[in-house]
């Protein structure tokens, strides 16, 4: 229950618990500031009823990450760096949804490949997330990919500087949970991954979404601006 008192009765929500687009707030006035190489920033003029707030929005291409399963109940890591955080971070195979025509599926079936030489032949969907929703407007989905098998030619070299050396770690689940909740690993698709993983009550095929699942909420931003084309 919660304290008594709290909160206002006006303030307590009746309707279903989920994410909603229904009440969105009106784009009065859009400045580019700035237009970057992955992403733009935007000042956006809101309006609230009778009043307005400006707003600095980063207009992201959105992301992909796989959590690759093998037969002996290990997750894929690899560490890479990440420069903004100036880390070292282990984090599942993820990339951008930067190729144009290419579905997220697509996208993460090829980032498997790109930075762990391995495909999957069963995929589902484990967990959509946005990354910083309050300042960017990057969404996730985090496959879950298991049938394993390695590339007959391991793992194809893209060009990129922090792709070029990508050390692998195949941690058990229950060792990954436990990195997690101790601040061992913060990556958030990691985290969202790893304990979404976890949390499934079966692996069956009724407790996990087909790997084609509608993502409505990255279709509502694609409708409202808030992709950015790379």
């Amino acid at each position: 229950m919660p304290p008594e008192g709290l909160p206002r009765p006006e303030e307590m929500w009746s309707g279903a618990v989920a994410d909603s687009s229904d009440d969105s707030h009106p784009v009065i006035e859009r400045t580019e500031e700035f237009e970057g190489r992955v992403w733009s920033v935007v000042r956006d003029r809101v309006g609230f009823g009778h009043h307005e707030a400006t707003r600095d929005v980063i207009i992201h291409p959105g992301a992909v990450a796989v959590i690759a399963l093998d037969d002996e109940d290990r997750i894929l890591l690899i560490r890479q760096y990440r420069h903004p955080v100036a880390m070292y971070m282990f984090e599942p195979p993820a990339g951008l949804l930067d190729a144009a025509g290419e579905s997220a599926l697509q996208t993460a079936k090829r980032e498997l490949a790109e930075e762990a030489g391995v495909r999957a032949s069963q995929w589902n969907v484990l967990v959509d997330l946005f990354n910083s929703p309050g300042g960017s407007s990057e969404a996730i989905r985090v496959f879950l990919a298991r049938d394993l098998e390695s590339l007959p030619a391991g793992r194809p070299h893209t060009g990129e500087a922090e792709e070029a050396h990508l050390p692998q770690a195949w941690v058990p689940l229950a060792e990954a949970v436990d990195l997690v909740l101790h601040g061992r690993v913060g990556s958030p698709s990691a985290v969202a991954g790893i304990l979404a993983l976890a949390a499934l009550p079966s692996r069956d095929e009724g407790d996990l979404r087909p790997a084609n699942d509608p993502w409505n909420a990255r279709a509502w931003l694609e409708a409202n601006s808030r992709v950015r084309r790379v």
